[in-house]
């Protein structure tokens, strides 16, 4: 199983798939523009992780015209998760799966939806800052209604897939390409969609942001 494991405090390790699981992803993919890795985060990281973003702060940020989200403050929750999306290991698999190119990093943050509120996510490309392949990882601990991630190409308004929520610790990778765009559905019920994603970019290399280089996210 493909996915990320603890093994220690703060200490995230990957394990990689078979050749037979990367296969049926990378052919899903391919039909979908996107894939869904089940139980990407092992039980036990799991529940360290939604612990700490339950502790964290949010503050509101904005994206302009395109949405509204909660956003978790920068903490040693986020490190984990970064260092943990920064595995050379996986930059071989996604790209391996989605046909992308050479991975420099992963940027990302740690978002939150709230039900029936101001908090929106409309129709967008993210085509910028070198991204190629978007990653969103489930952090809610319970389900939640609506949220769901739909695509569809840029001169039509016919949905070409729709990602049903996934279960906590499951991750959602998509394409991200200038002849689609995607969006989140608003959320209902009383449980917020909380995520950690993101984009695997081509530049910068993660050494140079550890170096001083910082993220655009």
């Amino acid at each position: 199983m493909i996915g990320i494991r603890g093994v220690g405090a703060n200490v995230p390790d990957f394990r990689s798939g078979s050749e037979g699981e990367l296969a049926q992803l990378r052919e899903r993919f391919d039909r979908d523009h996107c894939v869904r890795m089940d139980g990407f985060l092992d039980p036990e990281l799991r529940e360290r992780i939604i612990a700490g973003v339950e502790e964290a702060s949010f503050y509101e940020r904005s994206h302009g015209d395109i949405g509204l989200e909660g956003c978790m403050e920068a903490n040693s929750t986020l490190a984990t998760l970064l260092l943990a999306a920064n595995d050379e290991r996986l930059f071989r698999v996604i790209r391996e799966i989605t046909g992308c190119g050479p991975i420099g990093c992963f940027d990302g943050r740690v978002y939150r939806l709230e039900p029936g509120g101001e908090h929106h996510d409309s129709w967008h490309s993210d085509m910028a800052d070198n991204r190629m392949i978007a990653m969103s990882l489930n952090l809610s601990r319970e389900p939640y209604a609506g949220g769901v991630l739909q695509i569809r190409k840029r001169d039509s308004e016919e949905i070409v897939h729709e990602e049903p929520s996934p279960d906590p610790g499951d991750a959602i990778f998509f394409r991200i390409d200038e002849s689609l765009r995607h969006r989140v559905t608003a959320v209902g019920g009383e449980v917020a969609r909380t995520a950690f994603a993101g984009w695997f970019k081509s530049s910068p290399s993660f050494a140079d942001v550890l170096r001083g280089g910082g993220w655009s996210a």
